[in-house]
């Protein structure tokens, strides 16, 4: 049982990983953070598409990831 929830860990590691990194940024530096603000306040920052579904993945992994290593370590 200890071992499969240590693989289970490390796969949900790395899918949270590559979850992550294919997630595209949110701004461009400060004139990003200027234009985000005023895209946000008229509605217009609504996540579509691809960026929806890896967004909710990276929130499912997360969870999955703390579940997880919670449990490992009362294992231990």
């Amino acid at each position: 049982m200890e071992l499969a929830a240590n693989i289970a860990l490390a796969v949900i590691s790395v899918a949270l990983i590559l979850v992550v990194l294919l997630q595209s940024g949110k701004s461009a530096g400060l004139s990003g953070a200027i234009g985000g603000g005023a895209e946000h306040m008229m509605g217009k920052a609504k996540a579509r598409g691809m960026d929806a579904l890896l967004h909710k993945l990276t929130i499912a992994f997360a969870i999955l990831f703390m579940i997880l290593a919670i449990s490992v370590g009362l294992f231990i």
